[in-house]
């Protein structure tokens, strides 16, 4: 799905097979989470989140990497349970705040975040990737 996800954006993506090696090797750490989102025994989402250490509050920082679902399955709610999924499993392993960069020309993923109460923290000037920030309850 990753490879979907790059290719959808015109992202220049390294083979499948090899985005699959690296995703065995990280998922053995213990700082990051997986979600993965299944309808009738098929992925049709997934998100990733990376913790690290802060050094402002007492707990991790949590940064959402990725999170896909599917284009025909896109507007349906799955990215919302992924998303809330993730917030809860963070917060449990101590992260009060989660970070998402987003292209700032995404203008509907933007939008789904702010929605869901990540607030932009950068201005946008020409093209950029806009950090947002919101908390992990």
């Amino acid at each position: 799905m990753l490879w979907d996800f790059n290719t959808e954006f015109e992202t220049e993506t390294d083979d499948a097979d090899v985005l699959a090696g690296r995703f065995a090797r990280i998922l053995a750490l213990p700082e990051i989470v997986a979600v993965l989102a299944e309808e009738d025994g098929e992925a049709v989402g997934f998100a990733l989140v990376s913790l690290r250490p802060a050094i402002w509050f007492d707990g991790p920082v949590s940064q959402l990497e990725e999170l896909y679902v599917v284009p025909a399955l896109r507007s349906g709610g799955i990215g919302t349970q992924v998303l809330a999924l993730c917030r809860r499993l963070v917060q449990d392993l101590g992260s009060p705040e989660m970070h998402i960069n987003v292209d700032e020309v995404d203008v509907d993923t933007r939008r789904f975040y702010e929605r869901h109460g990540f607030v932009n923290i950068e201005d946008g000037v020409d093209y950029r990737m806009l950090c947002y920030i919101g908390p992990t309850n």
